[in-house]
């Protein structure tokens, strides 16, 4: 095999690796990003439930909030509130972790498409052997 056909291939084959590693890498943000979706779509769904609750619930209903161990007493609007302003933090949440999920997908297809042109180069210059 001549000195230069044996560099080009490993030349190749380094891109291959580094390109793996980058498709690894954006892989692993990638389910990173799916866990985070996760939580926050059950940080949802858990303070749907409390706003349906607190809809349902009089004026003069006596409302507790868990702080630590201590039960604190608080007003139902005030309670209303906050739910409401961790549902519209939540839902933005979502929405960001949505892009970055679907600019991690694009990046995906984009290194899985240059591996397969690596790969096909160099298995050309395998066959030129």
């Amino acid at each position: 095999m001549a000195p230069g056909h044996q560099r080009e291939l490993e030349s190749l084959q380094k891109q291959l690796q580094e390109e793996l590693d980058k498709l690894k890498n954006v892989q692993k943000d990638y389910q990173k990003s799916l866990g985070n979706r996760q939580k926050l779509e059950s940080q949802k769904n858990e303070n749907k439930m409390v706003e349906e609750e607190l809809n349902r619930l009089d004026g003069s209903a006596d409302v507790y909030k868990m702080l630590g161990p201590v039960l604190i007493k608080q007003d139902l609007e005030e309670a209303k509130q906050n739910v409401a302003k961790r549902m519209e933090y939540i839902t933005g949440e979502l929405k960001r972790t949505d892009d970055i999920i679907k600019d991690l997908e694009t990046k995906q297809d984009t290194h899985r498409e240059t591996l397969g042109k690596i790969q096909q180069k160099f298995q050309q210059a395998q066959a030129k052997k």
